[in-house]
């Protein structure tokens, strides 16, 4: 298992190794004992799965807010996604980036969110499926949304001009600017 740190403290690149011969192949998509030994102790209590049926849907940038806020172990399942992480910390050096990556079913490059990040994607081909672990069950009363298109943050999703299929709820998202976020850096990850 590879593990990269990027430029957003607390936000990790994993790449299980594959193990392929002419049927397929094995992957060890999570381990807690090699996740800990990278730092990442988190207890993971919920596994969700979405499927995407057109391309290019968007899907964020959402979040869970403290008491129930989530860390997030996210993988594609099939076809090709680009994953978006947005620090929303408070006093944090990086507030208000981002970070992408692709995810697709052939590299098996999978992105972790601690709590504190809005999470996004946008999948690149249809029947993209996105299959993510969460540190917290779903609660709806705790729920955000921040604007997928906010210039301030300024996330290339790489539409290529193509209007993104979105949700009623993530077209109205609110900016960034006047965000009254309810995570605080600690000064760490």
């Amino acid at each position: 298992m590879k593990i990269e740190n990027i430029p957003l403290p607390g936000v990790v690149v994993i790449t299980p190794r594959r193990f392929g011969d002419h049927r397929g192949f094995f992957a060890e998509t999570y381990s807690r004992p090699k996740l800990a030994e990278a730092g990442i102790d988190t207890v993971f209590v919920q596994d969700n799965h979405s499927l995407s049926r057109s391309a290019p849907t968007l899907r964020g940038l959402h979040f869970q807010a403290p008491p129930r806020a989530q860390d997030k172990l996210v993988r594609c399942g099939r076809g090709a996604l680009f994953d978006v992480a947005v620090d929303i910390r408070r006093g944090s050096p990086t507030y208000g980036k981002w970070f992408g990556v692709e995810l697709t079913e052939e590299n098996g490059v999978q992105l972790f969110l601690p709590a504190g990040f809005a999470h996004g994607f946008v999948t690149r081909v249809p029947d993209t499926e996105i299959i993510y672990k969460c540190s917290d069950t779903y609660a709806p009363e705790t729920e955000g949304a921040l604007a997928w298109n906010d210039p301030d943050i300024g996330i290339d999703w790489g539409l290529g001009g193509a209007a993104p299929v979105l949700s009623d709820k993530d077209a109205a998202a609110p900016p960034l600017v006047g965000f009254e976020s309810p995570f605080a850096w600690e000064g760490g990850a």
